[in-house]
């Protein structure tokens, strides 16, 4: 990787672009905490009333400053240069490189146009190169996508403008779409490289500092490169919807109510992402979904490790939602009704129908493998659940002493132990 622009002693500046959840968080995550002797200040951007991404880049030593409110290529350039003059003048000893990561329905250009017209900027910066991720199983349709006249087609301008195009998450598509993908980004920009990825993971020498931005060819494919006052039109039936609700979720509710709105409404939502308090734990959980795909879990378990909600810390769920034609009202309801409301339901009256083992029975319990446990209480439930839902049996486990629940008196689930062994 070459060294940073020592002749001018101007900062070299990457810019990451792609549609949204092609993969730019999870690469920005990747370069902080990569051991490769740089020091990179990380400048974000959201599209969306509230801010999440800062969340779900991993916490380091790193500098990250974080935009909100639009689209970097129009309501916020004027912040963009804020942020970029504040760090070269009272951060500068802190590093020797930029990442800028664009809001996914941001049009490069007037991103890569701030490191030419605006003059104090361009004395203390040089537009390295423009590095569009490409999300291998959804890009078509966006590049597909019929906009309204006038309006700019922001996949396509991103692909367009590219000096390196990451083709990430090549695991999810077939060895025959990427060769397809690759002639079809070829005729709409032959001189990109290309890379194939998966999880964002690409040599960082490959995109960082490589000195690739050329103004001339940027010129020769947009003669209005440069003008300041050209029209950007964004698809106004694309929007965000933003939800804050104080509280803890109610771990079956959510995924219940997560996974139908993605399956009724997932070709509308291109992104989806939020950090949540859950009930009986301290630990904050995050999830991310592009369309109809979904990852949620600890931030532990997702690599991030926030830190926990502490005592007496407010436990704020924060959601973003970002598509076509969102219902506002529906969302946030739908939401509401996982938090927890402090109001227990009626535990009804246990089924009558009578079971093989009494508590105390030694059984073998099917919780992956088979685990051998001893009976603790009969129909057992707890305390969230609906009316008149019960579990047969919880059960003890005597390998760690951890608590399961059996949803049915069947041997495909639970079946007799040889007395013989000792129970804790």
């Amino acid at each position: 990787m070459a060294q940073a622009d020592k002749t001018t002693d101007r900062i070299p500046v990457t810019v990451l672009t792609g549609f949204l959840g092609s993969g730019k968080t999870t690469f920005i995550n990747y370069i902080l905490k990569e051991k490769h002797g740089l020091r990179i200040a990380v400048v974000e951007n959201e599209f969306g009333e509230v801010g999440i991404d800062d969340g779900l880049v991993l916490q380091t030593d790193e500098e990250v400053i974080e935009m909100m409110n639009g689209c970097i290529c129009c309501t916020v350039r004027d912040d963009l240069i804020q942020a970029l003059t504040r760090l070269a003048t009272e951060r500068r000893h802190m590093f020797d490189y930029v990442v800028i990561e664009t809001t996914g329905l941001a049009d490069p250009a007037p991103v890569a146009q701030t490191f030419f017209v605006d003059e104090k900027i361009s004395q203390l910066y040089v537009l390295d190169s423009i590095v569009t991720f490409v999300d291998c199983q959804h890009i078509s349709s966006h590049l597909e996508e019929i906009k309204p006249e006038g309006v700019e087609n922001e996949a396509i301008e991103q692909v367009a403008f590219a000096d390196v195009l990451v083709l990430n998450k090549t695991d999810l598509v077939s060895a025959a779409e990427i060769k397809e993908l690759r002639k079809r980004l070829a005729g709409i920009n032959a001189t990109a490289r290309m890379l194939e990825s998966e999880q964002s993971r690409i040599p960082l020498d490959a995109v960082l500092n490589i000195r690739a931005f050329d103004l001339e060819k940027t010129l020769q494919m947009d003669a209005e490169f440069l003008d300041t006052d050209a029209d950007h039109l964004h698809d106004k039936s694309v929007s965000s919807v933003g939800i804050v609700i104080e509280g803890e979720c109610i771990p079956n509710r959510l995924n219940d109510w997560l996974s139908e709105i993605l399956r009724t409404k997932g070709a509308d939502i291109f992104r989806s992402k939020g950090i949540l308090a859950m009930m009986g734990t301290d630990e904050k959980f995050v999830f991310q979904g592009v369309h109809m795909l979904l990852n949620m879990g600890g931030s532990g378990q997702l690599g991030l490790n926030l830190t926990p909600w502490q005592p007496g810390e407010k436990r704020v769920n924060k959601l973003c939602f970002i598509g076509r034609n969102l219902d506002r009202a529906e969302l946030t309801a739908g939401f509401q009704a996982c938090v927890f409301n402090g109001k227990f339901p009626e535990p009804g009256s246990p089924p009558k129908q009578k079971l093989r083992f009494k508590v105390g029975d030694p059984v073998m319990a099917k919780v992956g493998p088979w685990a051998a446990g001893v009976i603790t209480a009969l129909w057992y439930r707890e305390p969230l659940w609906e009316t008149g839902r019960f579990a047969p049996y919880q059960v003890r486990l005597l390998e760690d002493d951890g608590l399961v629940w059996v949803p049915r008196d069947s041997d495909v689930l639970i079946r007799a132990r040889d007395k013989s062994a000792t129970a804790k």
